[in-house]
């Protein structure tokens, strides 16, 4: 099970401690909680993993309750255990909090966020650094705003098509290693690791770097994955799909992707053709499918 620390977590969203723990803990799953029930002790199926909100509504509650009323609601919240308690707003921290989370080595922290800013900024970033990850040999290219995957054997001509993109003013995100994981249950991410960013290998050449020969522009960080194309050496005695009628889907981290098979021999124009694939891929996604239609004018003659 992959977790993050809690100190990476409270530097990257820019968390002040308010009281620090001695033993480093971990968070392990992408939810938050925003304490509610459990203002008033009930505690059945609390989810005491995830990160512990204090908002302006929790807040003022336990303004309005004695001390020692809030002694007991922070005793029994810091016995679970909970990963962190994040105070919203900058609100501030009580005594009776600061002592049972000192007692129960549970930190503190404090942001200027509104609440539902934080949740938001902490799930995406918990998202990020939580999700399943696969490394895919490959070039991931943003084409007319679709996200190619294109694999294929070593030597193809996959690093060259993404060159001859980049040229048409289509932009790169990475080439050789492309780490792909999973946001939610919606979709794949693909981005390139640090040490390769922004460079393209052509053999023959060596090593480019696209944002320094073709801009700021021409690349990306990471785009979600919507369309792999895998090029295949052309093969006389195979047949291919000419039609496209027969829709193909690749796996990814039990992820379903679109996925076209395209013949590889002199003389073809790959980058066109990557081209073309992403335009008919938008145009499925819209409701016209031009293999369909011919299929129906046909039918109907």
């Amino acid at each position: 099970m992959k977790s993050v620390l809690i100190k990476e977590f409270a530097t990257n969203l820019n968390l002040k401690t308010v009281v620090e723990c001695e033993h480093e803990r971990e968070i392990t799953t992408s939810e938050v909680n925003r304490i509610g029930l459990q203002l008033v002790e009930y505690y059945k199926h609390f989810a005491s993993k995830r990160i512990q909100i204090i908002g302006n509504s929790e807040w003022s509650y336990l303004k309005e309750l004695e001390s020692y009323e809030r002694k007991s609601i922070a005793e029994k919240l810091m016995q679970y255990s909970i990963p962190c308690l994040v105070f919203t707003r900058n609100l501030e921290v009580w005594d009776e909090f600061k002592e049972a989370a000192k007692k129960h080595d549970v930190p503190i922290y404090q942001t200027n966020y509104y609440t539902t800013k934080f949740i938001s900024k902490s799930l995406d970033y918990l998202d990020r650094v939580l999700a399943k990850t696969v490394t895919i040999h490959g070039v991931l290219v943003d084409v007319y705003g679709i996200g190619i995957l294109v694999t294929g054997k070593s030597g193809i001509g996959k690093s060259e098509t993404a060159l001859e993109l980049i040229k048409r003013g289509h932009r790169f995100i990475g080439d050789d290693a492309i780490t792909i994981r999973k946001r939610g249950e919606e979709s794949l991410v693909g981005e390139a690791p640090s040490i390769i960013k922004n460079l393209l290998e052509i053999r023959g050449i060596g090593i480019l770097d696209v944002s320094k020969l073709y801009g700021i522009g021409s690349i990306r960080e990471e785009k979600t994955i919507d369309l792999v194309i895998e090029f295949d050496e052309w093969d006389k005695t195979r047949n291919y799909d000419r039609l496209g009628l027969e829709a193909k889907s690749t796996e990814i981290l039990n992820f379903e992707v679109a996925k076209l098979e395209i013949p590889v021999k002199p003389g073809r124009n790959l980058a066109m053709i990557v081209e073309a694939a992403a335009i008919n891929h938008r145009q499925k996604r819209m409701g016209f499918n031009a293999a369909a239609e011919l299929e129906n004018r046909m039918l109907n003659m």
